[in-house]
């Protein structure tokens, strides 16, 4: 057994035995701030964007919750190192016309706008330099167009035509003066094996199977159509000079930039990308895609249903882990859970190994991962969740014990962070999460800003994606975009007033947040920071809804946990134990009046649902 597999079994076992943590579900709770350890999380800035009745915003938090800064854009920001951010034209993640670039006070700064009808930018791109051309470029995912012919021209089934309309995603690269200098595009990396008179056939007596470097042209129950594939994510390895892009139903797949890039000539650029240079070189997430494994089923029994090796769905945000971060090479995607038919439905982060093989250790290259096997998995039965296929490249999987306590339809991120713990993000109901390698949670925060009410102190229930967040980032202080820059705490999103808030309808919620001063009156409508560094030990407090007395702060010395009333900061240091005791969660939001929609932790312990071995 090699040492690595050997770390990883053990670091299984320890999973396994460690401690549950409590959780609670309620129709309400509190937003900001839940939990905070000083001594394990991974000290910064998290930046988010929100969107508020009147406008959308970018907000930059610091550990407290304390805004440090806005910006007045806000779809999917990207923070570049120079200050400024990246974001789309028009807030909508699902489609806008192009980019813009507005500095650190919200000036327009740069702008790119897709002019060719035929293509529709949407969901992601991203700020890469691109080496052969030593320049800084933009990557963005757009939909293309294709017509009747040309789907037929790739070996798309007659039977199912006209395909007019019918699109197909793209990578699109544009230097800074918005010349198209590469552009790789899913239709010219088709195949067939349905008839061998259509154009893209795999050849005589072979099968998809063959040919994994290509996508199915006529996928079984999805024919080309408009936004066949929604791809929804893309990331960039400058070292490797390759692209991975993520398609939502179920994979994403790896592409060569390097070896398809003409310096100078673009249109040289883009042909060699349309050529077998330009086929997969790893893809994961279904092998039955193409034919290396079992789709997932629903047998004549149809309150049961298997997975079948299909390890991803719905999933957003994949990229590579960043070299010098834990998990260097390794991918990380959100993975949303969708279309996987199990029978609880929740979301997971995953890391996973593509160099993984059978034998256990890594490879020099790429490893398919149907060659690399699986791990069958029972979840605890109170789950009601069946077995399941596991890939053995899934080398670090976090999923709350509950399977509401982190669970996102849509949307969502997952960032490996210096100190190895990974920072999750659930769109559909604005929650993040820290957790460490060992799935203990140390520091939760919820989006206190709502699309129909503004900033809320107390989330109601409401509908998903009522205080969605796409992605959540987490910044070190040292970043070279904070140098020469305020970064001072302005005070609570709820308690600055930023978004305004309409007058509450019969049966609404007190209307508990602060007076509305607008974006240009932060500075000067700040509540004094009451982060846990500045308060005292123990908390006599007014709770904000009900008005009602609350407890002081409680601590239990033994569990490392300390429970504060909403909305209000506590030291490190439990009572008894010396307020500078290391490892002491903060806890800092939990109301005597509600948890929350979701399922929340509130103590320092949770276990990821699995953590796969190399059995």
């Amino acid at each position: 057994m090699n040492a690595k597999r050997t770390a990883l079994l053990a670091a299984l076992v320890v999973l396994l035995s460690a401690p549950a943590a409590s959780a609670y579900q309620a129709s309400q709770g509190p937003s900001e701030v839940l939990a905070w350890n000083p001594a394990l999380a991974f000290e910064g800035y998290t930046l988010f964007a929100a969107h508020g009745p009147s406008a959308s915003l970018t907000y930059l938090i610091d550990m407290s919750g304390s805004v440090v800064h806005t910006w007045n854009v806000g779809t999917n920001p990207k923070l570049l190192s120079n200050g400024h951010i990246l974001d789309a034209s028009k807030d909508d993640p699902s489609g806008f016309g192009g980019f813009e670039e507005v500095d650190w006070d919200s000036n327009v700064v740069w702008q790119y706008t897709e002019k060719r009808s035929d293509h529709a930018p949407h969901h992601d791109f991203i700020r890469v330099h691109n080496p052969k051309l030593d320049a800084d470029t933009t990557m963005y995912i757009a939909n293309v167009t294709m017509t009747n012919a040309q789907a037929l021209a790739v070996g798309a089934d007659p039977a199912n035509a006209p395909y007019d309309g019918a699109q197909a995603d793209a990578v699109v690269e544009v230097d800074a003066s918005g010349t198209v200098v590469w552009e790789w595009w899913f239709l010219d990396h088709l195949v067939q094996d349905d008839n061998a008179a259509w154009p893209n056939y795999a050849g005589a007596g072979k099968t998809i199977a063959n040919a994994p470097g290509r996508l199915d042209v006529n996928l079984p129950g999805r024919p080309l159509r408009k936004d066949w594939l929604h791809c929804n994510s893309l990331d960039y390895n400058e070292g490797l000079d390759q692209v991975v892009i993520n398609t939502v139903q179920g994979e994403f797949v790896v592409v060569d930039h390097g070896g398809t890039f003409v310096v100078g000539d673009p249109a040289a650029s883009i042909a060699a990308a349309a050529t077998t240079k330009g086929d997969f070189l790893y893809r994961f997430g279904d092998p039955a895609r193409y034919k290396q494994g079992d789709p997932p089923s629903i047998p004549l029994n149809w309150t049961t249903a298997s997975s079948g090796n299909k390890q991803i769905g719905g999933a957003h945000d994949i990229h590579w882990v960043a070299p010098g971060l834990p998990g260097a090479g390794h991918f990380l995607v959100f993975n949303n859970g969708q279309y996987l038919f199990e029978l609880t439905n929740q979301s997971y982060a995953d890391e996973i190994d593509p160099y993984l093989g059978a034998d256990g250790a890594d490879a020099a290259a790429y490893v398919n991962p149907p060659d690399a096997g699986y791990t069958v998995y029972e979840p605890p039965k109170d789950t009601a969740k069946p077995k399941k296929n596991v890939s053995k490249q899934i080398s670090w999987s976090y999923g709350t014990q509950s399977p509401s306590g982190m669970a996102s339809h849509i949307g969502g991120s997952a960032q490996r962070l210096p100190n190895g713990n990974t920072l999750i993000c659930a769109d559909t109901e604005g929650h993040f999460m820290e957790v460490t390698t060992a799935g203990q949670v140390v520091w939760e925060y919820v989006n206190p800003v709502t699309k129909d009410q503004g900033p809320l102190k107390i989330i109601p229930d409401a509908v998903p994606m009522s205080n969605s967040v796409f992605r959540a980032y987490r910044y070190a202080p040292d970043f070279a975009a904070f140098v020469g820059h305020d970064l001072a705490p302005k005070g609570l999103i709820t308690d600055i007033g930023i978004t305004p808030l309409p007058d509450p309808g019969p049966g609404d919620l007190p209307d508990t947040t602060s007076p509305d001063v607008g974006t240009a009156d932060v500075a000067e409508a700040v509540s004094p920071d009451a982060g846990p560094r500045d308060t005292p030990d123990a908390i006599a407090a007014v709770d904000t809804v009900g008005q009602q007395d609350v407890p002081a702060t409680s601590c239990d010395p033994g569990q490392l946990t300390c429970q504060c009333p909403a909305s209000k900061g506590c030291t490190a240091g439990p009572a008894g134990a010396g307020s500078g005791s290391a490892g002491l969660l903060v806890a800092m939001a939990l109301a005597a009046l509600a948890g929350s929609r979701r399922r929340r932790t509130c103590e320092a312990g949770r276990n990821p649902l699995y953590l796969t071995g190399r059995e």
